[in-house]
């Protein structure tokens, strides 16, 4: 190649890859799926042909299942998550969202959406926030209702409900598919090397067994 061309290949490389990894972007006004049509697969993704535009209703647009909290876990977390699966409203919109309660003193155990940067509102309540860029530099403090924090994608993030009540948070996600990972059971739940993870980590093989059995993917509700 030559070598004049060689920025011009590399930048284009690098859009390409920036393209294919966001969602893609709608070709009409939206589409309701139709499951009675049958999915239509691909190597990388399942799809549902849309319903004819004069069939979609209101109520398409509409999700009602956010009104109260979902079921708490043992970290004192609910979380109502939302994508088209639940809501075919959002459907290739590029969006979802979720709703997540805290207990006093509950926590959102630090995880990450390697496809989505995250907007947090506070709906009610103070809740620590936070999340570590690839530095490691947090950036964290109490967010007060009517406040909002934004996680930038792929970025490690936590919460704690850090008031005197329960606290409830809207998430917004620019992707209908974000995608999360969490960190606890993604080092101790995946059936990582056990002497790996004891010289990561400076522990024995018994509190490595320990761990295994806390986050175990099979009993752990977080």
């Amino acid at each position: 190649m030559s070598p004049s061309l060689t920025p011009l290949f590399v930048n284009f490389c690098l859009l390409c890859a920036m393209t294919l990894a966001s969602d893609p972007d709608p070709v009409q006004d939206y589409c309701i799926p139709n499951p009675k049509l049958g999915a239509i697969k691909t190597p990388l993704h399942t799809f549902l042909p849309c319903k004819n535009s004069s069939e979609a209703t209101t109520d398409d647009f509409v999700f009602s299942g956010m009104k109260v909290a979902g079921n708490f876990t043992d970290t004192g977390l609910a979380a109502i998550s939302v994508n088209p699966t639940i809501f075919p409203g959002i459907n290739t919109l590029g969006m979802s969202f979720v709703r997540a309660d805290l207990y006093v003193g509950g926590i959102n155990p630090p995880h990450f959406h390697p496809r989505a940067t995250e907007i947090s509102h506070i709906v009610q309540g103070s809740v620590y926030s936070g999340f570590v860029d690839s530095t490691n530099r947090v950036f964290a403090r109490v967010i007060e209702q009517g406040e909002v924090m934004v996680f930038p994608r792929g970025l490690v993030h936590f919460q704690m409900n850090v008031g005197k009540k329960p606290a409830t948070i809207f998430g917004s996600f620019n992707s209908q598919n974000p995608g999360m990972q969490k960190i606890p059971s993604a080092i101790f739940g995946s059936g990582i090397n056990d002497e790996l993870l004891e010289k990561a980590f400076g522990l024995s093989s018994k509190q490595i067994g320990t761990m295994r059995r806390r986050f175990d993917p099979k009993r752990v509700r977080f």
